[in-house]
Protein backbone atom coordinates (compact mmCIF):
# COMPACT_ATOMS: atom_id res chain seq x y z
CA UNK A 1 0.00 0.00 0.00
CA UNK A 2 1.36 3.52 -0.85
CA UNK A 3 2.74 5.88 1.81
CA UNK A 4 1.71 9.00 -0.16
CA UNK A 5 -1.80 9.98 -1.32
CA UNK A 6 -2.71 12.61 -3.95
CA UNK A 7 -6.11 14.33 -3.76
CA UNK A 8 -7.40 16.72 -6.45
CA UNK A 9 -10.10 19.06 -5.15
CA UNK A 10 -11.91 22.08 -6.61
CA UNK A 11 -9.74 24.37 -4.44
CA UNK A 12 -6.33 22.85 -5.24
CA UNK A 13 -4.03 19.84 -4.95
CA UNK A 14 -3.43 18.15 -1.60
CA UNK A 15 -0.64 15.69 -0.75
CA UNK A 16 -1.04 13.39 2.25
CA UNK A 17 1.27 10.89 3.97
CA UNK A 18 0.11 7.61 5.46
CA UNK A 19 1.49 6.48 8.83
CA UNK A 20 4.36 4.03 8.41
CA UNK A 21 3.14 1.49 10.98
CA UNK A 22 2.70 -1.95 9.45
CA UNK A 23 -0.69 -2.85 10.92
CA UNK A 24 -2.43 0.53 10.60
CA UNK A 25 -4.94 0.78 7.74
CA UNK A 26 -3.98 -2.48 6.10
CA UNK A 27 -7.61 -3.37 5.37
CA UNK A 28 -10.56 -1.39 4.07
CA UNK A 29 -12.67 -2.29 7.15
CA UNK A 30 -10.19 -0.58 9.49
CA UNK A 31 -10.11 2.47 7.20
CA UNK A 32 -13.91 2.69 7.12
CA UNK A 33 -14.12 2.64 10.93
CA UNK A 34 -11.37 5.27 11.23
CA UNK A 35 -12.95 7.60 8.65
CA UNK A 36 -15.82 8.58 10.95
CA UNK A 37 -13.54 10.09 13.62
CA UNK A 38 -11.14 12.84 12.47
CA UNK A 39 -8.71 12.33 15.38
CA UNK A 40 -8.20 8.66 14.49
CA UNK A 41 -8.03 9.39 10.77
CA UNK A 42 -5.52 12.24 11.34
CA UNK A 43 -3.19 9.82 13.09
CA UNK A 44 -3.48 7.49 10.10
CA UNK A 45 -3.20 10.12 7.31
CA UNK A 46 -1.40 13.45 7.70
CA UNK A 47 -1.33 16.47 5.42
CA UNK A 48 2.05 17.22 3.82
CA UNK A 49 1.25 20.09 1.44
CA UNK A 50 -1.50 22.04 -0.32
CA UNK A 51 -1.30 23.96 -3.61
CA UNK A 52 -4.37 26.20 -4.14
CA UNK A 53 -5.63 27.25 -7.57
CA UNK A 54 -5.08 30.93 -8.34
CA UNK A 55 -8.42 31.44 -10.16
CA UNK A 56 -11.43 29.62 -11.60
CA UNK A 57 -9.81 29.62 -15.06
CA UNK A 58 -6.68 28.02 -13.60
CA UNK A 59 -8.79 25.38 -11.84
CA UNK A 60 -10.74 24.62 -15.04
CA UNK A 61 -7.53 24.33 -17.06
CA UNK A 62 -6.01 21.87 -14.56
CA UNK A 63 -9.17 19.75 -14.26
CA UNK A 64 -9.54 19.56 -18.07
CA UNK A 65 -5.93 18.39 -18.36
CA UNK A 66 -6.41 15.74 -15.66
CA UNK A 67 -9.62 14.46 -17.28
CA UNK A 68 -7.73 13.98 -20.57
CA UNK A 69 -4.82 12.16 -18.89
CA UNK A 70 -2.32 15.07 -19.05
CA UNK A 71 -0.19 16.16 -16.09
CA UNK A 72 -0.40 19.96 -15.61
CA UNK A 73 2.78 21.88 -14.84
CA UNK A 74 1.35 23.06 -11.51
CA UNK A 75 0.74 19.47 -10.37
CA UNK A 76 4.13 18.29 -11.60
CA UNK A 77 6.04 21.04 -9.75
CA UNK A 78 3.92 20.48 -6.60
CA UNK A 79 4.71 16.73 -6.52
CA UNK A 80 8.42 17.21 -7.27
CA UNK A 81 8.67 19.84 -4.52
CA UNK A 82 7.02 17.76 -1.76
CA UNK A 83 8.01 14.15 -2.49
CA UNK A 84 11.44 12.75 -1.55
CA UNK A 85 13.79 12.54 -4.54
CA UNK A 86 16.35 9.93 -3.47
CA UNK A 87 14.22 6.83 -3.11
CA UNK A 88 11.37 5.43 -5.19
CA UNK A 89 7.95 6.59 -4.02
CA UNK A 90 4.55 4.87 -4.23
CA UNK A 91 1.77 7.41 -4.83
CA UNK A 92 -1.91 6.55 -4.44
CA UNK A 93 -4.31 8.08 -6.99
CA UNK A 94 -7.93 7.49 -8.06
CA UNK A 95 -7.81 7.97 -11.86
CA UNK A 96 -6.11 5.38 -14.12
CA UNK A 97 -5.25 7.95 -16.81
CA UNK A 98 -3.62 10.25 -14.26
CA UNK A 99 -1.63 7.32 -12.82
CA UNK A 100 -0.08 6.40 -16.18
CA UNK A 101 0.56 10.08 -17.04
CA UNK A 102 2.34 10.71 -13.70
CA UNK A 103 4.56 7.64 -14.12
CA UNK A 104 5.61 8.86 -17.57
CA UNK A 105 6.10 12.51 -16.58
CA UNK A 106 7.91 12.09 -13.25
CA UNK A 107 10.62 9.38 -13.04
CA UNK A 108 10.93 7.40 -9.82
CA UNK A 109 7.19 7.40 -9.03
CA UNK A 110 5.03 4.31 -8.95
CA UNK A 111 1.30 5.05 -8.94
CA UNK A 112 -1.17 2.67 -7.34
CA UNK A 113 -4.95 2.44 -7.41
CA UNK A 114 -6.75 0.09 -5.02
CA UNK A 115 -9.80 -0.15 -2.78
CA UNK A 116 -7.79 1.00 0.26
CA UNK A 117 -6.61 4.11 -1.65
CA UNK A 118 -10.19 4.92 -2.63
CA UNK A 119 -11.34 4.64 1.00
CA UNK A 120 -8.50 6.88 2.23
CA UNK A 121 -9.32 9.53 -0.40
CA UNK A 122 -12.98 9.31 0.66
CA UNK A 123 -11.89 10.12 4.21
CA UNK A 124 -9.67 12.98 2.99
CA UNK A 125 -12.61 14.41 1.03
CA UNK A 126 -14.80 14.15 4.14
CA UNK A 127 -12.35 15.96 6.46
CA UNK A 128 -10.67 18.18 3.85
CA UNK A 129 -11.84 21.46 5.45
CA UNK A 130 -10.29 20.37 8.78
CA UNK A 131 -6.99 19.45 7.14
CA UNK A 132 -6.70 22.77 5.27
CA UNK A 133 -7.33 25.44 7.87
CA UNK A 134 -6.87 28.31 5.37
CA UNK A 135 -10.22 27.41 3.78
CA UNK A 136 -13.20 29.06 5.46
CA UNK A 137 -16.61 27.52 5.98
CA UNK A 138 -18.49 27.08 2.68
CA UNK A 139 -15.55 27.89 0.40
CA UNK A 140 -15.09 24.27 -0.69
CA UNK A 141 -18.78 23.94 -1.61
CA UNK A 142 -18.72 27.21 -3.57
CA UNK A 143 -15.54 26.16 -5.38
CA UNK A 144 -17.06 22.78 -6.27
CA UNK A 145 -20.26 24.39 -7.59
CA UNK A 146 -18.43 27.01 -9.67
CA UNK A 147 -15.94 24.53 -11.11
CA UNK A 148 -18.71 22.04 -11.90
CA UNK A 149 -20.70 24.67 -13.82
CA UNK A 150 -17.60 25.87 -15.72
CA UNK A 151 -16.54 22.30 -16.59
CA UNK A 152 -20.02 21.35 -17.82
CA UNK A 153 -20.35 24.58 -19.81
CA UNK A 154 -17.03 23.96 -21.54
CA UNK A 155 -17.93 20.35 -22.36
CA UNK A 156 -21.29 21.36 -23.86
CA UNK A 157 -19.81 24.31 -25.78
CA UNK A 158 -17.02 22.31 -27.41
CA UNK A 159 -18.99 19.11 -27.97
CA UNK A 160 -18.24 17.81 -31.47
CA UNK A 161 -21.49 15.82 -31.49
CA UNK A 162 -23.80 18.82 -30.93
CA UNK A 163 -25.08 18.69 -34.54
CA UNK A 164 -25.76 14.98 -34.20
CA UNK A 165 -27.79 15.69 -31.06
CA UNK A 166 -30.32 17.65 -33.11
CA UNK A 167 -30.82 14.63 -35.37
CA UNK A 168 -31.12 12.28 -32.39
CA UNK A 169 -33.72 14.43 -30.66
CA UNK A 170 -35.76 15.05 -33.83
CA UNK A 171 -35.94 11.37 -34.86
CA UNK A 172 -36.89 10.38 -31.29
CA UNK A 173 -39.63 13.00 -31.27
CA UNK A 174 -40.79 11.91 -34.72
CA UNK A 175 -41.14 8.27 -33.64
CA UNK A 176 -42.97 9.32 -30.48
CA UNK A 177 -45.32 11.57 -32.44
CA UNK A 178 -46.16 8.76 -34.85
CA UNK A 179 -47.30 6.60 -31.93
CA UNK A 180 -49.21 9.41 -30.25
CA UNK A 181 -50.86 10.60 -33.46
CA UNK A 182 -52.03 7.09 -34.22
CA UNK A 183 -53.59 6.82 -30.75
CA UNK A 184 -55.16 10.29 -30.92
CA UNK A 185 -56.56 9.72 -34.43
CA UNK A 186 -58.18 6.45 -33.37
CA UNK A 187 -59.74 8.19 -30.36
CA UNK A 188 -61.02 11.03 -32.58
CA UNK A 189 -62.58 8.57 -35.05
CA UNK A 190 -64.29 6.58 -32.30
CA UNK A 191 -65.60 9.73 -30.64
CA UNK A 192 -66.95 11.43 -33.78
CA UNK A 193 -68.32 8.14 -35.18
CA UNK A 194 -71.09 8.23 -32.58
CA UNK A 195 -72.47 11.17 -34.56
CA UNK A 196 -71.34 10.35 -38.12
CA UNK A 197 -70.27 6.64 -38.36
CA UNK A 198 -70.30 6.51 -42.20
CA UNK A 199 -67.48 9.06 -42.51
CA UNK A 200 -64.85 6.46 -41.50
CA UNK A 201 -65.53 4.34 -44.60
CA UNK A 202 -65.59 7.29 -47.00
CA UNK A 203 -62.46 9.00 -45.57
CA UNK A 204 -60.00 6.44 -44.15
CA UNK A 205 -57.11 8.92 -43.82
CA UNK A 206 -56.68 10.12 -40.20
CA UNK A 207 -55.57 13.67 -41.05
CA UNK A 208 -58.41 14.28 -43.52
CA UNK A 209 -60.92 12.72 -41.09
CA UNK A 210 -59.87 15.15 -38.33
CA UNK A 211 -60.10 18.11 -40.74
CA UNK A 212 -63.61 17.09 -41.81
CA UNK A 213 -64.68 16.62 -38.19
CA UNK A 214 -63.67 20.24 -37.52
CA UNK A 215 -65.38 21.42 -40.71
CA UNK A 216 -68.66 19.46 -40.65
CA UNK A 217 -69.40 19.48 -36.89
CA UNK A 218 -73.13 18.77 -36.98
CA UNK A 219 -74.00 16.61 -40.01
CA UNK A 220 -77.52 18.04 -40.14
CA UNK A 221 -76.14 21.45 -41.15
CA UNK A 222 -74.54 20.09 -44.36
CA UNK A 223 -76.00 21.36 -47.65
CA UNK A 224 -74.97 21.28 -51.29
CA UNK A 225 -73.26 24.65 -50.74
CA UNK A 226 -70.76 22.88 -48.43
CA UNK A 227 -69.41 20.82 -51.33
CA UNK A 228 -66.60 23.28 -52.22
CA UNK A 229 -65.24 23.53 -48.65
CA UNK A 230 -65.34 19.73 -48.26
CA UNK A 231 -63.54 19.36 -51.61
CA UNK A 232 -60.78 21.70 -50.41
CA UNK A 233 -60.38 19.69 -47.20
CA UNK A 234 -60.07 16.49 -49.28
CA UNK A 235 -57.34 17.98 -51.54
CA UNK A 236 -59.66 18.57 -54.51
CA UNK A 237 -61.40 15.16 -54.64
CA UNK A 238 -64.97 16.07 -55.68
CA UNK A 239 -66.23 12.47 -55.90
CA UNK A 240 -65.25 11.77 -52.31
CA UNK A 241 -66.76 15.11 -51.21
CA UNK A 242 -70.08 14.21 -52.88
CA UNK A 243 -69.95 10.80 -51.20
CA UNK A 244 -69.55 12.55 -47.82
CA UNK A 245 -72.67 14.64 -48.51
CA UNK A 246 -74.66 11.60 -49.57
CA UNK A 247 -73.56 9.66 -46.48
CA UNK A 248 -74.52 12.58 -44.22
CA UNK A 249 -78.07 12.58 -45.60
CA UNK A 250 -78.61 8.87 -44.87
CA UNK A 251 -76.49 8.66 -41.67
CA UNK A 252 -77.59 6.52 -38.74
CA UNK A 253 -75.56 8.38 -36.10
CA UNK A 254 -77.03 9.87 -32.95
CA UNK A 255 -77.44 13.56 -32.25
CA UNK A 256 -74.83 15.22 -30.03
CA UNK A 257 -75.27 18.29 -27.89
CA UNK A 258 -73.36 21.47 -28.63
CA UNK A 259 -71.14 21.12 -25.54
CA UNK A 260 -70.04 17.61 -26.58
CA UNK A 261 -69.46 18.78 -30.15
CA UNK A 262 -67.20 21.58 -28.89
CA UNK A 263 -65.06 19.02 -27.07
CA UNK A 264 -64.83 16.83 -30.18
CA UNK A 265 -63.93 19.87 -32.31
CA UNK A 266 -61.18 20.99 -29.91
CA UNK A 267 -59.65 17.51 -29.88
CA UNK A 268 -59.86 17.20 -33.68
CA UNK A 269 -58.10 20.58 -34.06
CA UNK A 270 -55.32 19.35 -31.80
CA UNK A 271 -54.91 16.23 -33.97
CA UNK A 272 -54.73 18.41 -37.11
CA UNK A 273 -52.13 20.74 -35.58
CA UNK A 274 -49.99 17.80 -34.42
CA UNK A 275 -50.15 16.25 -37.90
CA UNK A 276 -49.03 19.52 -39.48
CA UNK A 277 -46.20 19.88 -36.96
CA UNK A 278 -45.15 16.31 -37.70
CA UNK A 279 -44.80 17.23 -41.40
CA UNK A 280 -42.66 20.28 -40.52
CA UNK A 281 -40.50 18.17 -38.20
CA UNK A 282 -39.90 15.63 -40.97
CA UNK A 283 -38.75 18.36 -43.40
CA UNK A 284 -36.42 19.70 -40.67
CA UNK A 285 -34.99 16.20 -40.18
CA UNK A 286 -34.45 15.81 -43.92
CA UNK A 287 -32.55 19.11 -44.08
CA UNK A 288 -30.38 18.18 -41.09
CA UNK A 289 -29.57 14.76 -42.52
CA UNK A 290 -28.60 16.25 -45.89
CA UNK A 291 -26.29 18.71 -44.10
CA UNK A 292 -24.69 16.29 -41.63
CA UNK A 293 -24.77 12.88 -43.38
CA UNK A 294 -25.66 13.36 -47.07
CA UNK A 295 -24.19 10.06 -48.26
CA UNK A 296 -25.89 7.99 -45.54
CA UNK A 297 -29.25 9.65 -46.22
CA UNK A 298 -28.85 9.15 -49.98
CA UNK A 299 -28.15 5.45 -49.42
CA UNK A 300 -30.53 4.49 -46.60
CA UNK A 301 -33.07 7.30 -46.51
CA UNK A 302 -33.36 10.09 -43.94
CA UNK A 303 -35.38 8.22 -41.31
CA UNK A 304 -33.39 4.98 -41.34
CA UNK A 305 -30.09 6.89 -41.34
CA UNK A 306 -31.25 9.07 -38.44
CA UNK A 307 -32.32 5.99 -36.46
CA UNK A 308 -28.89 4.44 -36.97
CA UNK A 309 -27.17 7.64 -35.76
CA UNK A 310 -29.53 7.84 -32.78
CA UNK A 311 -28.92 4.23 -31.76
CA UNK A 312 -25.13 4.57 -32.11
CA UNK A 313 -25.07 7.85 -30.15
CA UNK A 314 -23.41 9.96 -32.84
CA UNK A 315 -22.26 9.82 -36.45
CA UNK A 316 -18.66 9.30 -35.32
CA UNK A 317 -19.63 6.28 -33.20
CA UNK A 318 -21.57 4.84 -36.14
CA UNK A 319 -18.55 5.34 -38.41
CA UNK A 320 -16.36 3.42 -35.95
CA UNK A 321 -18.66 0.40 -35.96
CA UNK A 322 -17.81 -2.51 -38.28
CA UNK A 323 -20.35 -3.53 -40.91
CA UNK A 324 -21.33 -6.64 -38.91
CA UNK A 325 -22.38 -4.42 -35.99
CA UNK A 326 -24.30 -2.01 -38.25
CA UNK A 327 -26.18 -4.98 -39.70
CA UNK A 328 -27.72 -6.04 -36.36
CA UNK A 329 -27.84 -2.57 -34.77
CA UNK A 330 -31.17 -2.37 -32.96
CA UNK A 331 -31.59 -6.16 -32.58
CA UNK A 332 -29.37 -6.63 -29.50
CA UNK A 333 -32.04 -8.41 -27.46
CA UNK A 334 -32.68 -10.94 -30.23
CA UNK A 335 -28.93 -11.45 -30.66
CA UNK A 336 -28.22 -12.23 -27.00
CA UNK A 337 -31.34 -14.35 -26.74
CA UNK A 338 -30.14 -16.38 -29.75
CA UNK A 339 -26.68 -16.75 -28.22
CA UNK A 340 -28.19 -17.85 -24.93
CA UNK A 341 -30.55 -20.40 -26.46
CA UNK A 342 -28.04 -21.40 -29.21
CA UNK A 343 -30.52 -20.63 -31.97
CA UNK A 344 -30.14 -18.66 -35.20
CA UNK A 345 -28.88 -15.10 -34.78
CA UNK A 346 -30.84 -12.18 -36.32
CA UNK A 347 -29.98 -11.14 -39.87
CA UNK A 348 -30.88 -7.45 -39.59
CA UNK A 349 -31.85 -4.76 -37.10
CA UNK A 350 -32.82 -1.17 -37.90
CA UNK A 351 -31.80 -1.55 -41.56
CA UNK A 352 -34.84 -3.82 -42.02
CA UNK A 353 -36.89 -0.62 -42.52
CA UNK A 354 -34.88 0.13 -45.68
CA UNK A 355 -36.69 -0.44 -48.97
CA UNK A 356 -33.96 -2.74 -50.29
CA UNK A 357 -34.64 -5.52 -47.79
CA UNK A 358 -38.38 -5.34 -48.47
CA UNK A 359 -37.75 -5.71 -52.21
CA UNK A 360 -35.43 -8.71 -51.82
CA UNK A 361 -36.76 -12.26 -51.88
CA UNK A 362 -36.95 -14.30 -48.70
CA UNK A 363 -33.79 -16.31 -49.34
CA UNK A 364 -31.79 -13.17 -50.25
CA UNK A 365 -32.84 -10.92 -47.35
CA UNK A 366 -29.84 -11.90 -45.24
CA UNK A 367 -27.41 -11.46 -48.12
CA UNK A 368 -28.73 -8.03 -49.12
CA UNK A 369 -28.78 -6.87 -45.47
CA UNK A 370 -25.09 -7.83 -45.13
CA UNK A 371 -24.26 -5.98 -48.34
CA UNK A 372 -26.34 -2.94 -47.35
CA UNK A 373 -24.66 -2.77 -43.92
CA UNK A 374 -21.28 -2.78 -45.64
CA UNK A 375 -22.25 0.17 -47.85
CA UNK A 376 -23.83 2.02 -44.91
CA UNK A 377 -20.58 1.69 -42.96
CA UNK A 378 -18.63 3.16 -45.90
CA UNK A 379 -21.12 6.05 -46.31
CA UNK A 380 -21.03 6.94 -42.60
CA UNK A 381 -17.21 6.99 -42.61
CA UNK A 382 -17.15 9.28 -45.64
CA UNK A 383 -19.64 11.66 -43.95
CA UNK A 384 -17.81 11.63 -40.62
CA UNK A 385 -14.16 11.84 -41.63
CA UNK A 386 -14.09 13.66 -45.00
CA UNK A 387 -12.50 17.13 -44.89
CA UNK A 388 -13.86 18.49 -48.17
CA UNK A 389 -17.30 19.98 -48.87
CA UNK A 390 -20.27 17.72 -48.12
CA UNK A 391 -21.60 15.92 -51.18
CA UNK A 392 -23.99 13.02 -51.77
CA UNK A 393 -22.20 11.62 -54.85
CA UNK A 394 -20.72 8.67 -52.97
CA UNK A 395 -24.08 7.81 -51.38
CA UNK A 396 -25.82 7.84 -54.76
CA UNK A 397 -23.14 5.59 -56.26
CA UNK A 398 -23.40 3.20 -53.29
CA UNK A 399 -27.18 3.12 -53.76
CA UNK A 400 -26.68 2.20 -57.41
CA UNK A 401 -24.41 -0.63 -56.28
CA UNK A 402 -27.11 -2.01 -53.98
CA UNK A 403 -29.62 -1.79 -56.86
CA UNK A 404 -27.21 -3.72 -59.09
CA UNK A 405 -26.74 -6.33 -56.37
CA UNK A 406 -30.52 -6.82 -56.18
CA UNK A 407 -30.65 -7.32 -59.95
CA UNK A 408 -27.74 -9.75 -59.69
CA UNK A 409 -29.69 -11.87 -57.17
CA UNK A 410 -32.78 -11.83 -59.39
CA UNK A 411 -31.41 -12.05 -62.96
CA UNK A 412 -27.71 -12.86 -62.58
CA UNK A 413 -26.50 -9.61 -64.22
CA UNK A 414 -22.89 -8.99 -63.15
CA UNK A 415 -22.59 -5.76 -61.09
CA UNK A 416 -19.76 -3.24 -61.36
CA UNK A 417 -16.66 -3.57 -59.22
CA UNK A 418 -16.39 -1.36 -56.17
CA UNK A 419 -13.10 0.14 -57.38
CA UNK A 420 -14.66 1.26 -60.68
CA UNK A 421 -17.65 2.80 -58.91
CA UNK A 422 -15.44 4.77 -56.51
CA UNK A 423 -13.35 6.02 -59.44
CA UNK A 424 -16.51 7.26 -61.16
CA UNK A 425 -17.59 9.06 -57.98
CA UNK A 426 -14.17 10.71 -57.57
CA UNK A 427 -14.23 11.75 -61.24
CA UNK A 428 -17.48 13.65 -60.61
CA UNK A 429 -16.04 15.61 -57.68
CA UNK A 430 -13.96 18.17 -59.70
CA UNK A 431 -17.11 19.32 -61.52
CA UNK A 432 -18.53 20.58 -58.25
CA UNK A 433 -15.19 22.24 -57.44
CA UNK A 434 -15.38 24.15 -60.72
CA UNK A 435 -18.90 25.31 -59.87
CA UNK A 436 -17.62 26.51 -56.51
CA UNK A 437 -14.88 28.47 -58.26
CA UNK A 438 -17.46 30.09 -60.55
CA UNK A 439 -19.29 31.47 -57.50
CA UNK A 440 -18.95 35.21 -56.57
CA UNK A 441 -15.44 36.09 -55.45
CA UNK A 442 -14.60 37.30 -51.95
CA UNK A 443 -11.65 39.49 -50.89
CA UNK A 444 -9.99 36.50 -49.17
CA UNK A 445 -10.29 34.45 -52.34
CA UNK A 446 -8.83 37.34 -54.37
CA UNK A 447 -5.85 37.54 -52.01
CA UNK A 448 -5.32 33.80 -52.28
CA UNK A 449 -5.43 33.99 -56.07
CA UNK A 450 -2.93 36.87 -56.07
CA UNK A 451 -0.56 34.86 -53.91
CA UNK A 452 -1.00 31.83 -56.17
CA UNK A 453 -0.33 33.95 -59.29
CA UNK A 454 2.82 35.43 -57.72
CA UNK A 455 4.09 31.99 -56.78
CA UNK A 456 3.30 30.74 -60.29
CA UNK A 457 5.28 33.65 -61.81
CA UNK A 458 8.24 32.88 -59.56
CA UNK A 459 8.08 29.24 -60.55
CA UNK A 460 7.95 30.17 -64.26
CA UNK A 461 10.99 32.46 -63.89
CA UNK A 462 12.95 29.78 -62.10
CA UNK A 463 11.89 27.28 -64.76
CA UNK A 464 13.15 29.65 -67.51
CA UNK A 465 16.49 30.05 -65.72
CA UNK A 466 16.79 26.31 -65.37
CA UNK A 467 15.94 25.94 -69.08
CA UNK A 468 18.67 28.42 -70.08
CA UNK A 469 21.21 26.62 -67.91
CA UNK A 470 20.22 23.31 -69.46
CA UNK A 471 20.57 24.76 -73.02
CA UNK A 472 24.05 26.13 -72.27
CA UNK A 473 25.08 22.78 -70.83
CA UNK A 474 23.78 21.02 -73.97
CA UNK A 475 25.80 23.39 -76.20
CA UNK A 476 28.99 22.70 -74.24
CA UNK A 477 28.38 18.97 -74.56
CA UNK A 478 27.88 19.28 -78.34
CA UNK A 479 31.09 21.29 -78.73
CA UNK A 480 33.01 18.77 -76.68
CA UNK A 481 31.59 15.89 -78.70
CA UNK A 482 32.41 17.63 -82.04
CA UNK A 483 36.01 18.24 -80.94
CA UNK A 484 36.29 14.60 -79.94
CA UNK A 485 34.92 13.56 -83.36
CA UNK A 486 37.49 15.75 -85.15
CA UNK A 487 40.36 14.37 -83.13
CA UNK A 488 39.17 10.82 -83.72
CA UNK A 489 38.83 11.45 -87.49
CA UNK A 490 42.36 12.92 -87.73
CA UNK A 491 43.83 9.98 -85.84
CA UNK A 492 42.05 7.53 -88.14
CA UNK A 493 43.50 9.26 -91.25
CA UNK A 494 47.03 9.02 -89.83
CA UNK A 495 46.55 5.32 -89.18
CA UNK A 496 45.41 4.79 -92.78
CA UNK A 497 48.54 6.56 -94.11
CA UNK A 498 50.76 4.41 -91.89
CA UNK A 499 49.05 1.24 -93.18
CA UNK A 500 49.61 2.30 -96.83
CA UNK A 501 53.30 2.99 -96.16
CA UNK A 502 53.71 -0.38 -94.47
CA UNK A 503 52.07 -2.14 -97.47
CA UNK A 504 54.40 -0.40 -99.96
CA UNK A 505 57.45 -1.37 -97.93
CA UNK A 506 56.28 -5.01 -97.83
CA UNK A 507 55.91 -5.07 -101.64
CA UNK A 508 59.48 -3.67 -102.08
CA UNK A 509 60.86 -6.29 -99.74
CA UNK A 510 59.16 -9.09 -101.68
CA UNK A 511 60.58 -7.85 -105.02
CA UNK A 512 64.10 -7.68 -103.56
CA UNK A 513 63.81 -11.22 -102.23
CA UNK A 514 62.73 -12.52 -105.67
CA UNK A 515 65.69 -10.91 -107.37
Amino acid sequence: MPFWILHESASGYGLFERAEAEEIATSTDEIQTAIQDFKKFNKMVQNVGFMPFQSTENALENINAISEGIVPELLKSFIEMNLPKKKKVTLGVVDDKLATALQEAIPGIKCEKSAAVAEIIRGIRLHFDQYIKELKNGEIERAQLGLGHAYSRAKVKFNIHRVDNMIIQSISLLDQMDKDLNTFAMRCREWYSWHFPELVRVVPDNYQFAKLACLIKNKGDLTQDSLSSITDALDGDEEKAQAVLDAAKASMGTDISEVDMNSIEAFAKRVVSLSEYRTKLFTYLQKKMHDVAPNLSALMGEQVGARLISHAGSLTNLAKYPASTVQILGAEKALFRALKTRSNTPKYGLIYHSTFIGRASTKNKGRISRYLANKASIASRIDSFSDGPQTSIFGEKLREQVEERLRFYDTGAVPKKNLDVMREAIAQLPKEDEEMEAAPKTPKADKKKEKESKSAKKESKSAKKDGKKAESAKKKRKEASSSEDESSSSSSEEEKKKKKKSKKEDKKDKKKSKK
